[in-house]
This record gives structure tokens, sequence and C-alpha cells, in this order.
């Protein structure tokens, strides 16, 4: 089952003060980001190496992740050269252009996948 986005679905993100952890599918291990920033500055801000940044615009795809489960917020427009409407529905995203609404747990998708599998 695919993750939710909390924007579409209308449910109200968590407050801007609160933390969520963020697990990766591929190692188990988990980080906390703040629920007011995107995934890929709170992967980055919290030191998890080699994460590929790219224009952090959601123009380049270079930060494109699988959410598999929780909720998250879309605060900014992502190409659809990079995630279609097929994507979106099963939680391919980027990391970029979302913010978490609740505790997530995510799958790397193409460049990203390094980096996430070393964390």
């Amino acid at each position: 089952m695919a993750a939710v986005n909390a924007h579409e679905t209308g449910l109200e993100p968590r407050p801007q003060t609160q933390f969520v952890t963020v697990t990766f599918a591929e190692t188990g291990k988990s980080v906390r980001c703040r629920a007011s920033e995107s995934l890929l500055e709170g992967l980055r801000r919290l030191g998890v190496g080699g994460i590929p940044v790219g224009c952090r615009g959601g123009g380049c795809g270079v930060c494109r992740v699988e959410v598999v489960s929780g909720r998250w917020e879309a605060f900014r427009p992502m190409s659809t050269d990079h995630v279609s409407v097929e994507d979106r529905a099963e939680g391919r995203v980027l990391a970029c252009c979302i913010r978490p609404s609740e505790d997530l747990t995510i799958r790397a998708v193409g460049k990203i996948r390094k980096a996430i599998a070393r964390a």
C-alpha cells in the first residue's frame, strides 16, 4: 500500500516544531527530521552522507524516493518528467518537495540509492 499524501487528502500536517522519524527500508536505520523542513534538507542536515542534491526545486529528479509508509505534504510542484501521476500514487516522490506529516519509511529510488544504503 502506498503512502498517503496529507496535502491531497486534506489532512493537516504536524505543527512545524515537531519531529518525525524517518526509517530507511533498506537498512532499518532511522533518523529524526523536523516536520517543518523538506525530507531532503532533513536528511542532509542530519549528516546522511552522499545524498545527491541537484536543483532542490523539484525539477531534476535526483532526490527521488519511495515513501513506503506514513503521511507527507507536497509543498512545491514536482516535475512530471521525473514523477508521474502513477509514481505519486505509488508513493514515489522527490525528497526536496515533501515534508513529513508523520513518521515515514522510505526506500531509495535512482541516484539517491547509494547514499541511503550507506546511512
